[in-house]
């Protein structure tokens, strides 16, 4: 028997209709032939990936349950570690492979951004998050959700959230409602900027959400006379097209006025 553990987060899935709308969310998007299921717990998504055309292999840092893993799917890759000490390319020696999971909640965000450095070798992402999570990940401008993880995750990957799953279908039940996201690669050929001024300004504008980017990037240009149509707005009212262009305007600002 594998018990639940409030410090791993975790919540087992127990309704199979659930877990095979999760697998079913994948598709295949970038040509990619391998699955890596994070948190499979005991293996409630993993039996339904298993019936797929993809190559799985799971991440799993719970004894129990790497123990209930290999008793009864005896030929699946178990990496016994956490996914977010991984080292992707080493692993997956450089191969394209989607990202899925029931991911436990103390450490959805961290797997969240772990996809993002790894973004060049996962195509496709699919996880179930507490709905507050999902919904921020996957919120448009305007709203008070959308923040950091909204601008930095939908600047490499179009995120669709695809639907609330209650708190009863799950043991123990979560004190809230989870959402299932789909994340899908953009092109990678032209990031269109400086992609570390471009994080450098996401995060220090949200950092700042209540300022105007005016003042919140005062540091990133000091000493130049900067002057943009984006500088009276707050950052929430930035889409990440736009987040582009002002790390543009300041990168070219920067360039300027540098010494030749």
């Amino acid at each position: 028997m594998v018990r639940a553990k409030k410090h791993l987060g975790q919540h087992f899935l127990t309704d199979p209709e659930i877990s095979s709308n999760i697998n079913k969310a994948l598709t295949g998007f970038g040509e990619y032939n391998e699955v890596l299921e994070v948190g499979p717990g005991t293996g409630a998504l993993t039996r339904f990936l298993l019936e797929g055309k993809y190559k799985v292999s799971v991440a799993e840092i719970d004894q129990e349950s790497i123990a209930y893993l290999h008793e009864h799917f005896p030929n699946l890759p178990v990496y016994a570690e956490s996914f977010l000490q991984f080292d992707l390319h080493e692993k997956f020696e450089g191969r394209q492979l989607a990202v899925i999971g029931n991911f436990p909640y103390n450490i959805s965000s961290q797997i969240v951004f772990k996809i993002l450095d790894n973004v060049d070798l996962v195509p496709e992402a699919v996880g179930m998050f507490q709905k507050e999570v999902a919904e921020r990940i996957a919120e448009k401008p305007g709203s008070k959700t959308y923040g950091v993880t909204s601008v930095l995750t939908q600047a490499y990957y179009d995120v669709e959230y695809l639907f609330t799953v209650n708190e009863d279908v799950f043991d123990p039940p979560p004190k809230v409602k989870s959402g299932v996201i789909r994340m899908k690669r953009k092109p990678m050929n032209d990031f269109g900027c400086d992609k570390k001024l471009f994080k450098q300004i996401v995060k220090i504008t949200f950092n700042q959400r209540r300022k105007t980017i005016r003042n919140s990037i005062k540091s990133l240009v000091s000493g130049l006379e900067f002057q943009h149509d984006y500088l009276p707005l707050r950052p929430e009212q930035l889409s990440v097209e736009q987040f582009k262009e002002l790390a543009i305007a300041v990168s070219e600002k920067r360039k300027a006025q540098s010494p030749s």
